[in-house]
């Protein structure tokens, strides 16, 4: 029997492409399809799930044999097997049915494993230095040297399989026979500490060999006992320490642990000093050859201090891990004084450099500074770092050739100073080591305008750099917070430019672990310290519902729903109990850095509890909580009423009369359907007062851009687009920005710098009309009943200023294409859906234009169907692949198609 031509790929386990050590027992399995034909879909499928590669090639599935399903179900497929425990490793493939009953081949074989679920899997106890910074004193707690710790073991023959579970107080390296176990960094990431500690797994089978084996760790402050935020050195605790556990089998089925004790050797070595915001200081007159190998002498070291602390907390890795993604090398140099050179590297970038130095004395301090930007002689402009040292130094072995690369810090810059070296620049090669969590780009853009192109890679720069195991706010001056409020605003254009599902999805258990006995979600998350002030501003705790309705609204996941419905439910809650008679006080940051108006608090603080609302009536519907939906709707209608009385005039004007007054009572449904169109007109007639200029912050700035689309204002959305002119997007752009600015007016021609207390050159909130540009201008969204683009909906919107657009979004079932192009007399729109999905393509039309596809009449074509045809767009429906439509003028009706071509 001949096998389908559809193809499966891209197997994945809980929203990740590959998953060791996970913890979720009931995980979702997705894959993609692949076919050259037209309208096709799966049918059915079979998984099968093994706890061998060999029992899967035989095809038994003894964890879980699926049998066929009817189902056009691709993605968040729970196991449905044999329960599942610590270490269990699950090798899986599938198959499927196309739309013809035809069967595919069987997929490739994919794997998880499972982490550590049980605090009495651990046998490895956490070890540290036996010194102790001192007491009472955070200087010595941010500054003390990082401890090096090793042991060695006998094998009598190589194991079948080994894994490493790590992880630390801290931050760690694992090192294996002289080797760096994987390629994380700054691992395990930033959590609350206090409640959770994720644990990295790692196969290193490949690592170990017969005979003595080295294992060892190399510990740094980190988040834990280094500087967080602004608040200083040590806000969970004062000593880092790690936990190491080598779990070995053999071929024999015999296992053998080694893990983390007291008796473990314990020293200091180069690594002086590291601390994430003031940098790393190594010695490397203090390198220890072969300290991570068998045979090195560790007699003069010290024993290891055993830590009695407790297992509870101690979590399998969520979310991506961290790691140096690429490398960029520097663009050009300058010596702005004797021995003092800037190298420009192009890009405002998060990370840090690698230095490769060739006969350089020993002894020699090399010195590297890092800033954003420079003051017109070329020199680091710094004061916007705040307490920031962002400095790192190496001394120097006197080696024929060194390499220094830190491992416990990083910052935020685009030049780099470096001083110390006399032989510069000759004598070394300097690489920028770009540093985020792992996320696979999931969008790309191009399109006629150079500008509009730049700010969309300075929005994907400023989510580079800012998506590092939390979205900070900013990630170079002292600060580098997971604000809520800035990471609900942009989660949708996160969703668009990476994959963020699992990004987010740890994230999440950040906010609820961080959220506050009341029921508020907090500003920041992590939030380091509880008892602050950072409790419930609207707009930002509302973070904890907008960003779970957003990853269901992008990748239909419904259990980050379910998962924290109860915390949501608190929030909610909490609003209620913190509102008189459906008004929220005047509290809050408001539309955060706004230009030029000042939206009033409680106005914004109330729309946001109405939304809030709202959200949590769509979500308790679609989780089956029908009580609570309808409660929660009702709950949106009292809140709705009272703003609108206690706000809005007869008129339709709101009060502040600000573009974000008008633009949250639009996008979220405030208004009584007969001032609508009132609001609409005094949004617009205040953009046109200013020029075509925004005034819109941190909150109002992504709304605006759809409300205007929605309003049939597209125009006057390419007009704020296009705007070159102060305060605007491509006002940054034409001054040289590669990221998004803090501020509109971070730097201004007139008035140089703005107050350095608060200027980061790279921080993405404003960076938010990004969704817009997506789902907009290209028009790639999702159909709001068939979330997560099982439906597909491409709706351009052509506006002047732009000739073409080019679009694509990686969504879980594929690559989704729209590429549209404005001609005189012709406007064509090429479009592609993944297998598997299906489109509503809406055609932009002008009066007495006609529509084909694929040259001829789209009533001709077999693969389209068509629904609407009216004046201003044509409405079709297409299954998968690729179609070519053109709107072309009356004129034009009578020829061939090769002249309409």
């Amino acid at each position: 029997m001949a096998h389908s031509a559809m193809r499966i790929y891209d197997l994945s386990v809980e929203l990740g492409s590959f998953a060791l050590g996970i913890g979720e027992t009931r995980p979702r399995l997705g894959w993609k399809l692949r076919s050259d034909s037209r309208a096709e879909k799966q049918s059915a499928y079979h998984i099968l799930v093994a706890s061998s590669s060999l029992l899967l090639e035989e095809n038994c599935g003894d964890l879980w044999d699926s049998g066929e399903i009817s189902s056009d179900q691709s993605v968040h497929i729970v196991y449905e097997g044999a329960p599942l425990l610590s270490r269990q490793r699950c090798y899986w493939k599938l198959k499927a049915r196309d739309s013809k009953g035809a069967e595919t081949v069987w997929s490739e074989t994919s794997l998880w494993t499972m982490g550590l679920l049980n605090e009495e899997d651990y046998s490895a106890r956490f070890i540290g230095h036996p010194s102790s910074p001192e007491e009472g004193n955070p200087e010595a707690v941010m500054r003390q040297p990082s401890p090096y710790l090793r042991t060695v073991f006998e094998l009598d023959s190589k194991p079948e399989i080994a894994t490493l579970y790590a992880t630390a107080l801290g931050l760690y390296e694992a090192r294996l026979n002289g080797n760096r176990v994987g390629s994380f960094v700054l691992a395990p990431g930033w959590t609350d500490y206090r409640k959770r500690v994720h644990v990295q797994a790692y196969d290193v089978t490949t690592l170990l060999t017969e005979g003595e084996n080295a294992i060892g760790a190399i510990i740094g402050t980190g988040w834990y006992a280094g500087q967080v935020g602004w608040y200083g050195p040590g806000q969970y605790g004062t000593k880092p320490c790690v936990l190491l556990q080598l779990e070995m089998t053999f071929s024999d089925g015999t296992k053998r642990l080694v893990v983390s004790d007291g008796g473990w050797r314990a020293s200091f070595g180069p690594i002086l000093f590291s601390d994430m915001q003031d940098g790393e200081t190594y010695d490397a007159r203090l390198n220890m050859p072969g300290w991570d190998k068998p045979g090195f002498d560790d007699s003069k070291w010290s024993p290891a201090q055993s830590l009695d602390l407790p297992y509870t907390g101690l979590t399998p890795g969520v979310g991506p891990a961290v790691a140096v993604i690429e490398s960029l090398p520097p663009l050009a140099s300058q010596e702005p004084s004797p021995g003092c050179y800037v190298f420009d590297m192009g890009q405002n970038m998060v990370g840090w450099v690698r230095l490769r130095m060739n006969n350089i004395a020993e002894g020699t301090r090399i010195r590297l500074r890092f800033a954003e930007t420079v003051h017109s002689d070329g020199t680091l402009y710094t004061d916007n770092l705040r307490s920031a040292r962002q400095t790192d130094e190496y001394i120097a072995e006197g080696a024929l050739e060194e390499i220094f690369e830190p491992r416990f810090t990083f910052h935020g810059f685009r030049y780099v100073e470096v001083t110390g070296n006399p032989g510069l620049p000759e004598s070394f090669e300097l690489t920028g080591c770009v540093v985020h969590s792992e996320m696979p780009e999931t969008g790309a853009w191009n399109c006629s305008h150079p500008g509009v192109n730049r700010l969309q890679s300075n929005i994907l720069w400023g989510q580079k750099g800012n998506f590092l195991s939390v979205p900070t706010d900013c990630p170079q001056r002292n600060e580098r917070m997971g604000w809520t409020g800035d990471a609900q605003i942009f989660a949708g254009t996160a969703a668009y430019r990476m994959n963020v599902a699992s990004f987010f999805t740890k994230w999440m258990d950040d906010v609820e672990d961080a959220s506050f006995s009341n029921g508020a979600f907090p500003d920041v998350a992590p939030n380091p310290q509880p008892a602050s002030l950072n409790e419930g501003k609207p707009g930002w705790g509302d973070a904890g519902v907008i960003v779970p309705w957003t990853m269901f609204r992008m990748y239909g996941d419904k259990r980050i729903i379910e998962k924290h419905y109860q915390a949501m439910a608190d929030w909610i809650a909490y609003l209620e109990a913190n509102s008189v008679g459906g008004l929220r006080p005047d509290i809050g940051y408001g539309d955060w850095l706004s230009v030029n108006a000042e939206t009033p608090k409680d106005v914004m603080a109330t729309a946001y509890f109405a939304y809030s609302a709202r959200l949590m009536a769509r979500m308790a519907a679609i989780i089956g909580r029908r009580d609570d939906a309808e409660r929660y709707e009702k709950l949106f209608g009292t809140v709705k009423q009272a703003f609108s009385f206690a706000y809005v005039s007869e008129d339709g004007r709101i009060k502040g009369d600000t573009q974000a007054v008008y633009t949250l009572a639009l996008y979220m449904e405030l208004l009584p359907d007969r001032l609508r169109a009132a609001a609409a007109a005094r949004l617009a007639e205040d953009i046109e007062r200013r020029g075509g200029h925004l005034t819109t912050g941190f909150l109002g700035v992504g709304y605006l851009m759809p409300v205007l689309s929605g309003i049939g204002r597209t125009d006057l959305a390419y007009r704020l687009l296009l705007q070159e002119n102060y305060p605007s997007w491509l006002y940054s752009v034409s001054h040289g920005a590669t990221t998004i600015w803090e501020r509109w007016d971070g730097w201004t021609e007139e008035k140089g710098f703005q107050t350095p207390d608060m200027n980061s050159f790279n921080h993405y909130s404003l960076g938010s009309v990004g969704e817009w540009l997506f789902r907009h201008a290209a028009g790639i969204d999702t159909d709001d009943q068939e979330v997560g683009f099982k439906q597909i909906v491409i709706r351009p919107r052509i506006g002047e200023g732009l000739d073409f657009v080019e679009a694509a979004y990686e969504c879980s079932y594929g690559t989704i294409r729209s590429e549209w192009r404005a001609e005189p007399g012709k406007i064509s729109l090429r479009v592609t859906v993944p297998v598997n999905a299906s489109a509503r393509i809406h055609i932009p039309m002008r009066p007495g234009y006609r529509l084909l596809e694929g040259g001829i009449p789209v009533e001709e074509s077999s693969d389209v169907e068509l629904t609407t045809f009216g004046e201003g767009e044509a409405v079709c429906r297409v299954g998968s692949g690729s179609f070519e439509f053109h709107s072309v003028a009356v004129e034009w009706q009578n020829a061939s198609w090769e002249k309409a071509d």
